[in-house]
């Protein structure tokens, strides 16, 4: 087969040479899609001065294209020079070919009613590397082959192209920053999924907190942005801008329900007189917008949330008599006495101080056609491509050891609660009540719920658990003004189970009586009416929940945030890791206050670029993005270290804090998506 035969048979290029134009019918019969925009990649062949229209429907990379068709390589011959391929298109500053996607937009209704609103976005692979020479001259030339009534914009691919940008007035190149476009989106899928419900739509968290109608399992929300505490529905629509990493949109992915932002979606469902009704919704991770059908009503009693096949199970407390133990002295396995969280810290205080035989992991499996990923971490490290695994392992340890840190603290173990609820008869009396309702299924269970906290808040501690506590506070917490008073169960962080936002932490305690009674908040969150319900429908038994309190020294933050080693949104992007970050706490992140900033660094080649700007009215300074690169890179080797098995791919999330150039690292735990 010749190259045009195949170029013909597969790819069918628009080859534009001098004075031809590519119209929007011809864009559009070219398009693929992906994240909901209709895209085209295209190629410019500066030797030949051909610019590649490439039909871009089945998602032809780039280099295979470059590589099979305008150069007539085998794929075999392709995957055995990729690296080298990758760096001469990418990096190479004499490079002959500029790579690049077309992006079509239709600015909102509000902007501009008619065709006047579309435009094309230029961008680059995020990797790429070019000057602002270069990217001036790929612009000119792409514009040349542009019907001149579609305005074309750059869209800088990372954080490097936007400083290069900034010195180009827009008047020669008008450009669009991902964040402006994330921002003026009206569809994001969050979590894909279909679900049959009664459609419940709530104008704002007011209206929701006032309707006399409790949501039930089989309802689908709508509502500017869903709140943490609701229980567990069949399906969610955010009318504003949210962020995958909320508690809720966490909460959501492990009830495996359809997740999504949908602006105008009110405006929509009045259109089509669907609220209250029963409807089909369904989110596809490359669709245009959310889709909503009118259906049949279903029958409420003929399905649970659980499904008898995905009860989660776990493991039984260890109640054993243990003392109040120091964060650093706990590892991984202590989480039967400790949960998990204070099992991962301890875990996470060992391997920053001693360093880890696994934390190269990601980088050193095999990911077809390449043997391994470790050049790129040396690049990462700024070392030579060549260096072998025992300096990488050195490099990494440093790195780790320098910039990051768990704050100090202690663990109240599971027996402590366990000696607290016998010392009252009272409050004995009241956890059995509440176990008894919950096996014969009584209507009074919230009630219970209510009275077993209002007891723990109100029992003293007996005077040997409350020297203890002090004692421990003591010796291992002595010069903090301020204690952080975390959660940590059994009943969280399982597959099917996140328990994200289900239990208290209490920020910001100073003095004995203050930390005492954050430590009854916490116990008493175990028995909240909506964390014992979820725990129900999850079939999780009421006994076999128990809750650690970690009481850590709170550490002063310039920004603070959450970070999952993926990429939600992406779930086939291996390189990258997705922030989210707040100037001022990792609560407003976590608890889906306001809109965080959100970024992707990518931990292979390098590179980083700003999602969105939330509420932030501007984006954060160099020397805090250079922080955040470091905190990216050693999250992945993080992940390595924690994966449950050789894959080294189960992603993780952290709680994060810095100031400085420190990084406080706050929590970790397993990430689980919905798939």
């Amino acid at each position: 087969m010749t190259r045009s035969d195949r170029n013909d048979a597969t790819t069918r290029p628009r080859l534009l040479g001098a004075g031809e134009k590519l119209t929007l019918e011809e864009f559009s019969g070219l398009a693929g899609q992906v994240g909901g925009y209709p895209y085209v990649k295209i190629v410019l062949d500066r030797d030949e001065s051909v610019l590649h229209f490439i039909d871009s429907a089945d998602g032809m990379l780039h280099v295979r294209y470059i590589g099979c068709e305008i150069l007539g390589m085998s794929i075999d011959e392709l995957a055995g020079q990729l690296d080298s391929f990758n760096d001469d298109v990418y990096r190479n500053p004499d490079r002959r070919f500029c790579l690049g996607t077309l992006a079509r937009h239709t600015r909102h209704a509000t902007e501009s009613g008619d065709e006047a609103g579309t435009f094309l976005s230029l961008e680059t692979v995020d990797v790429d590397t070019m000057s602002q020479d270069m990217l001036r001259f790929f612009y000119h030339r792409v514009r040349e082959h542009i019907d001149p009534s579609l305005r074309l914009v750059l869209k800088p691919a990372n954080h490097a192209q936007e400083v290069d940008l900034a010195d180009i007035p827009e008047s020669e190149i008008p450009r669009v920053l991902s964040h402006e476009l994330y921002s003026a989106a009206s569809f994001v899928p969050l979590n894909p999924g279909t679900a049959h419900g009664r459609l419940r739509v709530f104008r704002s968290e007011e209206e929701y907190r006032a309707d006399p109608e409790p949501l039930e399992w089989y309802d689908i929300v709508v509502m500017p942005r869903v709140p943490e505490d609701i229980p567990r529905v069949s399906g969610i629509i955010h009318t504003e801008h949210t962020t995958p990493l909320s508690h809720i949109n966490v909460m959501a992915a492990g009830w495996r329900i359809p997740n999504a932002v949908g602006i105008g979606a009110v405006d929509r469902i009045d259109r089509a007189a669907l609220a209250g009704r029963w409807v089909n919704y369904r989110v596809e991770a490359d669709g245009e917008d959310l889709r909503l059908e009118a259906a049949e009503p279903g029958d409420p009693g003929e399905a649970r949330p659980t499904p008898s096949a995905d009860l989660v199970t776990v493991d039984r407390p260890d109640l054993t008599p243990t003392p109040v133990t120091a964060l650093s002295e706990l590892r991984e396995g202590d989480h039967v006495r400790f949960g998990t969280k204070a099992a991962n810290l301890g875990e996470l205080t060992h391997l920053l101080q001693h360093g880890s035989p696994r934390w190269l992991g990601f980088y050193q499996v095999p990911r077809p056609p390449r043997a391994d990923l470790l050049r790129y971490l040396a690049r990462q490290l700024d070392l030579p491509e060549d260096t072998d695994e025992a300096e990488l392992n050195a490099a990494a340890r440093l790195l780790v050891k320098e910039y990051a840190h768990v704050p100090r603290g202690v663990v109240l173990p599971f027996s402590l609660q366990q000696r607290f609820l016998d010392s009252s008869e009272r409050l004995r009396e009241a956890v059995d009540r509440l176990a008894a309702a919950l096996g014969d299924g009584t209507p009074r269970i919230e009630e219970l719920c209510l009275d077993v906290q209002r007891l723990i808040r109100d029992t003293p501690l007996p005077d040997p658990i409350r020297t203890e506590i002090d004692r421990a506070v003591d010796r291992h917490l002595y010069g903090a003004p301020l204690q952080v008073v975390r959660s940590s169960s059994n009943a969280e962080d399982l597959a099917g189970f996140s328990a994200a936002g289900l239990y208290e932490s209490v920020a910001n305690v100073s003095g004995t009586d203050a930390l005492l009674d954050a430590v009854r908040e916490v116990w008493a969150s175990l028995f909240s009416p909506r964390a014992v319900l979820l725990r129900r429908q999850a079939g999780i038994p009421l006994d076999h929940c128990r809750m650690a309190v970690i009481v850590q020294e709170q550490v002063g933050a310039t920004v603070g945030g959450v970070l999952v080693t993926c990429n939600p949104l992406s779930p086939q992007d291996f390189r990258d890791v997705y922030l989210n970050i707040s100037p001022r706490s990792v609560t407003d992140v976590v608890d889906g206050r306001g809109a965080p900033l959100q970024y992707l660094y990518n931990t292979m080649e390098g590179g980083s670029r700003t999602i969105s700007l939330g509420t932030a009215a501007t984006d954060l300074d160099a020397a805090t993005k250079d922080v955040v690169r470091r905190l990216a890179l050693i999250s992945r080797l993080l992940q390595a270290h924690f994966s449950p098995d050789e894959t080294y791919a189960a992603p993780v999330d952290v709680e994060w804090a810095i100031e400085g150039d420190q990084i406080g690292l706050l929590q970790l735990r397993p990430f689980r998506t919905a798939g």
